[in-house]
């Protein structure tokens, strides 16, 4: 299940610092706009606690995490939504991905420059949303053109019912907001999926700090703007600095465990980011456990067992049977499956079985 998450920000925020950081590859990160053209991509592992005590308990062979995709996608400036900059080339490339990280700077320092020529973050992450919502609005006032005479002439009932989908869409990007603002219903979301509007994506807000502020993000006025901004619209916020970020990665596990014990930091910034990258979108994970592998698999919150079982191979799912599942916690607390067993904490799930996050399953299934 690919899903990616694409970092924006205008130019010298650190997007591509922190992109390093996530992939530990060394994408270009230099000090002038636009040093990133072509958006870059990397998957990353997804950190997950879960996984490396199932290793404690099972010692496999093998040990797989679950996966997400991040890209580094152009600078934006202003005008971009009119194709200044690298404008139309960001748009086309961040309506690809399914979810926005938007990195916003939040330290003083002279010797390296901003496009605006001063730290702002409020109005940072305005040019950028607004440069979304114009876009958003031409795509929506193009589909008006296209469908408006035949809802009105016509007893069409799909187009009189997209007319007032947009009869909502327009106005709601005309005063500057986001339609993931609006409360639409199943239907209205589903019909919206055609446009592929990029203020309908979720978002992260991704405050970069200097070393000092991120270890008191509470302390940064500027971290304190952005949360208070990302409040009113029910966006996350992850603080970091890009630079740590980009310095730890190339550590080894334990000297980065380490180093971050020495900070008073429990997870790293990136861990975070990465967590809430895969949860904003509704994904969950469920484990297989034994002595030939220890894997997590991605799965979209709502899944039943027989699609989850496909998630591993299609096989699985075609001659699906019933799925072996017990809880996570349940392993983390008895140790063993003899112990599971004998607690009768063991169930036998059919084809309605919706998945639930940690849940530890083994399929059957006959082809």
């Amino acid at each position: 299940m690919s899903l990616t998450a694409g970092i924006v920000g205008l130019p010298n925020v650190g997007k591509s610092t922190l992109f390093n950081a996530i992939t530990k590859s060394q994408v270009e990160a230099a000090n002038y706009p636009f040093a990133t053209i072509q958006p870059n991509v990397g998957v990353v592992e997804v950190p997950d606690k879960r996984v490396d005590r199932l290793v404690e308990i099972f010692h496999p062979k093998k040990t797989i995490y679950t996966t997400f995709e991040f890209t580094d996608i152009a600078g934006l400036v202003k005008g971009a939504s009119k194709g200044e900059g690298l404008g139309n080339q960001f748009l086309s490339n961040i309506r690809l991905t399914d979810a926005i990280c938007q990195v916003v700077r939040c330290f003083d320092d002279p010797n390296i420059t901003h496009v605006e020529n001063s730290i702002d973050p409020i109005r940072d992450i305005e040019i950028i949303n607004l440069e979304l919502t114009l876009a958003d609005l031409q795509t929506i006032e193009n589909r008006i053109a296209k469908v408006e005479r035949k809802a009105k002439t016509t007893s069409d009932k799909e187009a009189k019912m997209e007319m007032e989908l947009l009869a909502k869409l327009k106005p709601c990007l005309e005063e500057g907001k986001p339609v993931r603002s609006l409360e639409l219903t199943e239907d209205e979301q589903v019909l919206m999926k055609m446009y592929n509007l990029l203020t309908a994506k979720p978002v992260i807000y991704v405050c970069n700090l200097d070393e000092e502020g991120a270890m008191d993000p509470e302390s940064n006025a500027y971290y304190q703007k952005v949360k208070e901004y990302a409040a009113q619209e029910n966006s996350e916020v992850v603080s970091l600095c890009a630079k740590m970020e980009e310095e730890l990665s190339g550590l080894e596990p334990d000297e980065r465990a380490a180093f971050l014990e020495e900070l008073g930091i429990s997870t790293s910034g990136l861990d975070t980011l990465i967590q809430k990258a895969y949860h904003i979108l509704n994904l969950c994970t469920f484990l297989t456990a034994g002595e030939d592998e220890c894997r997590a698999w991605t799965f979209k919150k709502g899944m039943k067992a027989p699609d989850c079982a496909g998630v591993i191979h299609t096989d699985f799912k075609k001659g699906f049977i019933r799925a072996e599942v017990y809880a996570f916690s349940d392993m983390d607390e008895l140790g063993s499956e003899h112990a599971i067993k004998e607690a009768g904490k063991l169930r036998l799930e059919g084809k309605d079985y919706v998945v639930q996050d940690g849940d530890v399953m083994h399929f059957r299934f006959n082809v």
